[in-house]
């Protein structure tokens, strides 16, 4: 049997702290927090950019010695250090202490970082497909030509459909107490809230932002773009275009003797296809490039689609659940294929078959510098139009009496996947089987990094969204379950009083 070689990933190599790359995210992260989301350079930095990869990118450290310059003409950041003795001891003691019990070679990796002098990492704004990050060299040479995303005519009408909130004086009282909830929860600055809203029997009850964020503002939102992907994949089997049992339709994996061949979309979308990847549950001695495997669509330059189809199998198909970013980028390589094979453009048919349809006006969906979409992480939405996408579920994938996800989807989307262990997965959403999220048990909802959610509880008829910023990603599942116990019982006082 045929057991397909992994290609040596171009421009990387096997640092042991991976500078290039950490400060390659911090430069992207930094040009869509100011280009798409509107924030100041200075509150990006503090609040999300150096935490976005968790501890690999040794936040303290970059804080003390990265320094990083926005220009704003031509909607680039460069982020720049330099490996000075000190630094260089700071990088590596940074390091060890995040990876206890890890020994490399320390005295030659010292070596290596201070040969490099310096390093500078950059981003660049595109408009409609946000920003991109550049290769080392820092020329942006695309292999797409970039283009707004048109956008439907926003409508007057009331919520959902339109903007204007609802004010039945009937829920008068259940948005007072969750107002309440709200403003505790904000005044906790350990808590790093940027948005909540609360969606109640279809109604807007609770609704806050830190300041500098509004109902129009695009947030980072990072892995909950696995859950648009998820939904997007379901709307084209649902036109017949692709079919959930059938071999996923990539060219690399259709070669006789491939085990890949095996891999279904239903594999794919319930993180069960097998493909080798590590991740940050993984020992960190597996870690061939510094960081794990996992993140490195996030940390270069990289063809993402080409990066995800050509790992190689580790384990059968359907045998273990794992989260792992290769089979989300297969799916958009196949969502990108498939729409372009219907003679549409893959990067404004989410807008023109979805989000138009449910009144979504804010999403940006970035790519590449290939066009295909990083939907895995680098995607930003309104806490509203992330709302709509919860209420789309909630109401099983019919608006407005029509229907855009097919009839069964939403039950096999939030049904525990195969190969799951402890049965928390579906189909790129996540479930509440292990009762880690203060809401009841049939609870599902699409969750990123730094605490970002959309919460869909059907026996409450409620959806909350809740978006925050990463530096607080050690905390968020704790601070999130304290504002989710005061919305229920808020909730809980509305329902006993209406009886």
């Amino acid at each position: 049997m045929t057991q397909p070689e992994e290609k040596t990933l171009p421009l990387l190599h096997d640092a042991v702290v991976p500078i290039e790359m950490m400060l390659a995210t911090v430069a992207k992260t930094l040009c869509s927090a100011v280009f798409v989301s509107g924030r100041t350079p200075e509150e990006a930095i503090g609040h999300s950019c150096l935490w976005s990869l968790k501890a690999q990118l040794l936040p303290e450290v970059l804080q003390k010695h990265a320094r990083w310059q926005v220009d704003r003409e031509r909607t680039r950041v460069d982020v720049s250090i330099e490996l000075d003795p000190a630094t260089v001891d700071d990088l590596i003691a940074g390091h060890r202490a995040a990876h206890p019990g890890f020994e490399a070679d320390w005295a030659a990796e010292g070596r290596r970082l201070a040969a490099l002098r310096s390093v500078t990492r950059s981003a660049v704004f595109t408009g409609g497909q946000g920003s991109i990050i550049l290769p080392r060299d820092g020329e942006l040479r695309l292999h797409f030509e970039p283009r707004e995303v048109r956008r439907g005519p926003a409508s007057s009408a009331g919520w959902p459909g339109g903007e204007a909130a609802a004010t039945d004086p009937a829920v008068q009282a259940t948005r007072s107490a969750i107002a309440k909830t709200l403003d505790a929860a904000f005044a906790d600055p350990d808590a790093y809230h940027a948005a909540v809203l609360v969606v109640h029997r279809g109604q807007i009850v609770g609704e806050r932002y830190r300041a500098g964020v509004g109902p129009d503002s695009p947030l980072e939102s990072w892995s909950m773009g696995k859950s648009t992907m998820g939904t997007l994949i379901g709307m084209l089997i649902g036109q017949g275009h692709l079919q959930l049992d059938a071999r996923a339709p990539i060219a690399a994996w259709d070669t006789a003797g491939d085990p890949r061949r095996e891999i279904t979309l239903r594999h794919l979308l319930n993180m069960a296809s097998g493909l080798r990847c590590t991740g940050q549950d993984d020992t960190r001695d597996t870690w061939r490039y510094g960081l794990p495997e996992h993140f490195l669509p996030y940390a270069e330059s990289l063809d993402v689609a080409e990066w995800a189809t050509e790992r190689p199998p580790e384990f059968a198909p359907a045998t273990v659940g794992r989260y792992r970013n290769c089979d989300p980028l297969s799916l958009a390589k196949i969502f990108r294929d498939t729409v372009l094979r219907l003679g549409a453009d893959p990067l404004s048919w989410p807008q023109t078959e979805l989000f138009d349809r449910i009144g979504m006006q804010g999403f940006v969906l970035e790519t590449d510098r290939w066009g295909h979409f990083i939907i895995s992480g680098f995607d930003y939405g309104t806490a509203r139009d992330w709302a709509r996408l919860g209420l789309l579920y909630l109401r099983d994938g019919v608006w407005d009496g029509q229907r855009v996800l097919p009839e069964g989807w939403v039950g096999f989307a939030t049904a525990p996947a195969p190969g799951w262990q402890n049965r928390e997965y579906g189909a790129q959403i996540w479930l509440n089987s292990m009762k880690e999220i203060a809401l009841p048990a049939d609870t599902y909802y699409f969750a990123g990094g730094g605490g970002q959610y959309v919460f869909v509880v059907p026996s409450l008829d409620l959806v909350i969204v809740r978006m925050g910023h990463t530096r607080g990603w050690e905390q968020a599942k704790d601070k999130v379950n304290e504002m989710l116990q005061g919305v229920t019982a808020a909730l809980a006082h509305d329902d006993r009083s209406a009886s």
